[in-house]
């Protein structure tokens, strides 16, 4: 039996043994790992990678592996080295159908791995550095995309886990070819010297944006936007901290009761969690990028910020972005956060907007709205993204569209089978001006800034540019408006605007367009069925109570009038613009005119030049007594008939009979004064009206069409048709005194239905 002294010499010297040969082999995979020459593994290497991510992988460069100290270890683990890989040039390849045979490329590539989790099945990559990587990306029209590839099927999850602590890199450089989205974008990346905090950038993005808005809107516009911005920032701030201070937004009881907070509470708690977010000193931007290209053949080009690469992988924490993007004439910058964004959850964002025209949103964002002057808006938008349920909510936005003012909350939703706009919009002066494009009214140098493809020709009044009523088919809308007053002229506002837009199936309907007049009401509704082809539309108006004296406060002479103007028109037409409209117009309008003034200077004061030569030559230079004015109008496919038309004053009646041709604009009318007893005005010859709307004849001509224009103007026809108002003449076959007339009004107006020509009578 082995004495226990010698059993204890003899294990001693097999751990000896054993020690030592650890180590000799520690230090000989060492001397390998050091000596080895890895290029010789390149192939191998390039073998197993290609097999796993289903694309040709190469190292170009050589492929090294080191040994370092960790230098953020301490104590006995700062002594257990860590290896350090690196590759340079390497290469990711494409599917065979790409354009490009290369994916992605980079000059080199180096990380460490921790060696003491490896015992736990985790590969722990303290940092990834990535010099000049370079990605290219590409789909075809077909959906295919080289982003996405093709893995080995896995038969259960991998018991090993991967955790990245770092990403550095050097000037990046991403191109993108989308043949879907009709995208072609360079992007250049590259790190911040120093990192920016969200609110540094925040007010650079401001001032930005507010230099922006002074060129499309002048600076006077864009110092009233940036006085309704803070205006409305102060409110939203306001809102955020009473909500954040709240129990319902701060308590989680609405996740531990299953209940479902309200649009107002989610809301308020989002502001909360965004103000508080846009303060956090701790949310910054480690990233630049700039880029340009083209989307959907218009130019492209921007800036912007991005937080830290690894912060994408942190789905409760808002990942800062800020973006400054030209496409075309429009601009859009927006500084802010996002939830998840590897899913894309969420995003809250400051929105500003400037262009040309707000048309123009459609062919960047698929949003329909109307045309417009240059336009500037300061916003919040939230979004909620869900896959086929996305909601963006443009909240208490502010702004500047031509001379006007506008505030309000627009929230767009993705849906099937169209995408909705919804909301409301207010405005305090809205610009009768402004209001032009919408229906092509604007003139030709306007129409060129905003890019209109048809520009109007230059023997015709009514507006020829076509409808966009394809873009009323792409999208839904029920949004309201309201304006406290529209200013057509400064002495004549016209208050309390008020109307309900619905677009739906490519039909278009404002019902009701109310607008109070000159202490009286203007009512209106609109259908126009963009589906159709040709467009058809009914068009329903009434005036009631309109104030003479308060149409004109400026002229002392109408200040003495007590009377009023009342009228209803039915009218229907078929046609893709308002001059085709007009060329299919059928439908009856009826006006009534009692108790006005008529003075030279009144015409002198509207502008007609040829009205003060009918003026004269009918009454002189004396002021008139109007004590009625009656008109009954009859429209048939596009021509105008006049069943009754009689202008009584004190010293004459007035008669007017013929036609007037919308589709070609032309003029035949006649226009007839009767002196009444022993009193005498000066001309008592007829006066003859031809021609055409832009060139009407010379002479005679000339005063009659004068005479109908002036009368028009005189006795305030305000409508936002002003063009077609004084053309809409009445005739009549028989006497027509006062009474007889107001007999005839007491008919209501009727139209038949698009494309339909009643025979008129």
């Amino acid at each position: 039996m082995a004495h226990p002294s010698t059993v204890a010499r003899t294990t001693g010297k097999v751990l000896a043994w054993i020690i030592v040969i650890v180590l000799v082999l520690c230090a000989a995979i060492a001397v390998f790992v050091v000596t080895f020459d890895w290029n010789r593994a390149r192939p191998w290497v390039d073998d197993k990678v290609s097999q796993a991510i289903g694309r040709p992988f190469v190292i170009h460069g050589d492929l090294r592996v080191g040994w370092q100290r960790p230098v953020s270890e301490h104590g006995w683990r700062a002594w257990v080295p860590w290896p350090r890989f690196s590759a340079g040039n390497v290469t990711v390849g494409n599917p065979a159908w790409a354009a490009s045979q290369t994916f992605a490329k980079l000059d080199k590539i180096s990380f460490d791995v921790e060696v003491l989790p490896l015992l736990a099945r985790t590969i722990s990559v303290p940092s990834i550095d990535l010099v000049n990587p370079s990605i290219d990306l590409e789909r075809l029209k077909d959906g295919r995309d080289n982003w996405t590839f093709n893995l080995p099927k896995s038969n259960g999850p991998s018991r090993w886990t991967l955790r990245l602590a770092d990403l550095g890199f050097d000037k990046g450089h991403v191109a993108l070819s989308d043949e879907v989205k009709q995208v072609a974008l360079n992007v250049d990346v590259d790190t911040l010297g120093h990192p920016l905090p969200i609110g540094d950038v925040m007010k650079q993005q401001e001032a930005v944006s507010h230099g922006a808005a002074a060129q499309v809107v002048g600076r006077g516009g864009a110092r009233k936007l940036a006085s309704q911005a803070k205006t409305a920032l102060g409110a939203q701030e306001a809102s955020a901290e009473m909500a954040a201070s709240s129990p319902s937004a701060a308590s989680p009881a609405h996740a531990a009761s299953g209940t479902v907070p309200s649009q107002s509470t989610a809301s308020a708690a989002s502001a909360a969690s965004s103000t508080a977010a846009h303060r956090d000193g701790s949310l910054v931007y480690s990233l630049a990028w700039q880029a340009k290209g083209s989307y959907r053949k218009t130019d492209i080009s921007g800036t912007g910020k991005l937080g830290s690469v690894l912060a994408l992988r942190d789905a409760n924490r808002p990942f800062p972005l800020q973006a400054d993007v030209k496409v075309g004439d429009t601009r859009l910058a927006l500084v802010g956060t996002l939830t998840d964004p590897a899913h894309l959850s969420a995003l809250d964002l400051r929105l500003w907007l400037q262009g040309q025209d707000l048309s123009h949103l459609y062919s960047i964002l698929g949003v329909t709205l109307p045309q417009t002057p240059p336009y500037a808006t300061d916003g919040r938008l939230i979004g909620q993204l869900n896959p086929g349920a996305n909601v963006f909510t443009y909240k208490d936005f502010t702004g500047r569209v031509g001379g006007s003012d506008l505030e309000g909350t627009l929230t767009y939703r993705s849906r099937e089978p169209r995408p909705a706009l919804t909301g409301h919009v207010s405005s305090n002066v809205l610009r009768f001006s402004d209001l032009a494009p919408i229906v092509g009214a604007d003139s030709n140098a306007n129409k060129a800034r905003r890019g209109a493809a048809v520009a109007q020709p230059g023997n015709r009044a009514l507006p020829v540019e076509p409808f966009h009523t394809d873009r009323w088919k792409a999208m839904d809308a029920d949004v309201t408006f309201k304006g406290r007053r529209i200013l057509k002229d400064p002495a004549l506002p016209i208050t309390d605007v008020d109307t309900h837009v619905i677009m739906k199936d490519g039909v278009l309907t404002f019902d009701p367009l109310n607008f109070g007049v000159a202490g009286g009401t203007l009512s209106s509704n609109f259908y126009l069925d963009g589906a159709a082809a040709p467009l058809k539309a009914r068009m329903k108006l009434s005036a009631r109570h309109l104030r003479l004296k308060q149409l004109f406060p400026t002229q002392k002479t109408m200040q003495s009038a007590l009377g009023e103007v009342n009228g209803d028109a039915s009218l229907s037409a078929t046609g893709n613009s308002p001059a085709a409209l007009g060329a299919t117009l059928d439908g009856e309008a009826k006006l009534l005119i009692t108790q006005g003034k008529v003075s030279l200077l009144l015409m002198e004061a509207a502008g007609l030049n040829v009205a003060n030569v009918v003026y004269e030559k009918l009454f002189g230079t004396r002021d008139i007594d109007i004590n009625c004015m009656a008109a009954d109008f009859a429209a048939q496919d596009g021509v105008l008939d006049t069943r009754t038309f009689a202008l009584d004053t004190a010293d004459a009646v007035i008669g007017m009979d013929g036609k007037i041709n919308l589709r070609d604009e032309t003029m035949n009318l006649t226009i007839h004064p009767h002196t009444k007893g022993f009193r005498i005005i000066t001309l008592r010859s007829p006066l003859y009206v031809k021609g055409t709307f832009k060139h009407p004849d010379v002479g005679v001509s000339k005063t009659a069409i004068a005479l109908r224009a002036g009368a028009a103007v005189g006795l305030g026809l305000l409508n936002p048709l002003a063009a077609l108002i004084p053309l809409i003449s009445p005739s009549h076959t028989k006497p027509t005194p006062c009474d007889a007339l107001l007999a005839q009004m007491r008919t209501a107006p009727r139209a038949p239905p698009p494309g339909v020509h009643a025979a008129a009578h």
